[in-house]
């Protein structure tokens, strides 16, 4: 039997994050996929493809809605579905073949097969051909990930009711598609469609959508997103999904209690996650899963049983591919003896659809309720030069900051190249500065960046330059 310092189950983010770590502090390590191919839902079927297909069909509604602004003419303009499914399919594999060299580069055994518990220490990997393994870990990393929820009565079939997993591989632009949830992966792959063509049409319980965000970054997105085409049905409870061979049918209520109908070629499901802990032998080392599905764990991640951890979507918190691998990184360098920690405050949130939307600290609800003094500082992007000059002026920045001490407490985006534009926020806020810190900085001209700034201006006695 092999024996190993750690063995971490799943290879997503998380997952292979954790085990590159734990190779490089010297631990002697495993990771055991059931599936062929590292990476997880977040490389395969989630993150990267998701990305792929956001950037083409950008491209697409640029050439179609922006280029001839720009003084760029074009004929016969199309949508090649294949191609772009076969270069999502490409960007794939460019990065689980880089998952797999990471692998070998630092000498971390693979086993492809479903990893389950025998006991505390050992580990049954069953493979696809029938056979079985048993290894030896001192330590176990759970890191099997989530998958798709659903709602009781909506039956998947994969075919015209569907996940995101099967959104990602559609072979022809759809006409019609009603997309259950407002959230992130709704909105998302929602406005993949939407840009090539699609008659999008959202369908949420709550009266906002991405609404466990702020919620001005919920009504700015909103604008934006009715001005492309799709439809927003806030405040709607669905209660039923029929569908044929040919199409689909979503019943539901609005707020008032009236019916609606949606008929379409599609329904995408997007109600959100799940933990994924099937068949991984929580029981026959007692571990147990809360009324949610998720593994309990300690300020340390540890499970009951101090040599098994467990980190990203199968515990709380965020279901976020950076939270997984921060966490992963926590767990490795805290059993080679090192005493790291996380903020999760600071671990931001991202939507990547166009305007992006990004956000991290508190919202302005949450200070709100707790009681805490703010102040409020946000610069609108039609108001940038650089936006102006780029065709993006939708959205803006807001900067919350303490109405006594300013220091910054939430900064949310929406807007160009927020993804990106947040890690700014996040850096100020991990050394606590001030929304009178930023506007000390020199931000380049033109950027999007200087945006932030001007919030951070607006914020301290109302100095916006540009406004």
């Amino acid at each position: 039997m092999a024996t190993y310092d750690v063995a971490v189950i799943g290879s997503g983010p998380g997952g292979y994050v954790a085990a590159i770590r734990c190779a490089q502090l010297g631990l002697k390590t495993a990771i055991i996929e059931k599936y062929n191919t590292l990476g997880g839902t977040c490389l395969n079927v989630g993150c990267i493809p998701s990305k792929a297909l956001l950037d083409s069909s950008e491209h697409y509604h640029q050439a179609k809605e922006q280029f001839e602004t720009h003084g760029i003419k074009l004929n016969n303009l199309a949508v090649d579905m294949p191609q772009m499914i076969k270069r999502k399919r490409e960007v794939v594999e460019q990065t689980v073949g880089g998952i797999d060299f990471l692998m070998k580069k630092n000498k971390i055994d693979v086993f492809h097969g479903h990893g389950s518990f025998k006991s505390t220490t050992e580990i049954n990997i069953a493979k696809e051909d029938g056979s079985t393994e048993t290894i030896e870990a001192k330590k176990t990393i759970i890191a099997t990930g989530s998958k798709p929820s659903s709602l009781p009565f909506i039956e998947i079939d994969k075919k015209r009711v569907i996940t995101s997993t099967e959104a990602l591989e559609l072979q022809k632009v759809p006409k019609k598609m009603v997309v259950i949830g407002g959230g992130v992966i709704g909105l998302e792959l929602g406005s993949v469609y939407q840009r090539l063509g699609t008659e999008v049409t959202i369908v949420e319980y709550m009266d906002s959508i991405i609404p466990t965000m702020d919620r001005t970054m919920g009504k700015e997105l909103g604008r934006s997103l009715k001005k492309m085409g799709m439809k927003l049905l806030l405040s709607h409870k669905v209660k039923e999904v029929s569908a044929t061979s040919r199409s689909v049918t979503v019943k539901a209520d609005d707020k008032k209690g009236k019916e609606i109908e949606l008929k379409a070629d599609y329904c995408l499901v997007a109600v959100g996650r799940k933990p994924y802990t099937d068949g991984l032998g929580l029981e026959n080392v007692g571990i147990a899963t809360d009324e949610r599905g998720r593994i309990e764990v300690n300020d340390h991640l540890q499970t009951k049983h101090a040599n098994i951890y467990a980190i990203g979507d199968v515990i709380k918190g965020a279901m976020l591919a950076h939270k997984a691998e921060e966490e992963g990184t926590l767990v490795a360098e805290q059993i080679a003896g090192q005493k790291p920690h996380i903020n999760y405050l600071l671990i931001p949130g991202v939507v990547y659809t166009w305007p992006e939307v990004a956000s991290v600290g508190h919202t302005e609800e949450q200070l709100k309720d707790a009681g805490t003094p703010y102040k409020v500082g946000s610069f609108p992007f039609k108001a940038s030069g650089r936006a102006r000059a780029s065709m993006d002026t939708d959205g803006l920045i807001k900067v919350l900051a303490h109405k006594e001490t300013d220091e910054i407490l939430g900064v949310h985006m929406c807007g160009p190249r927020a993804a990106d534009m947040i890690a700014e926020a996040v850096v100020a806020m991990e050394f606590r500065a001030s929304a009178e810190d930023i506007t000390r900085m020199s931000h380049a001209h033109p950027t999007f960046t200087e945006s932030f700034r001007e919030a951070a201006l607006a914020a301290t006695d109302n100095r916006a330059i540009h406004i």
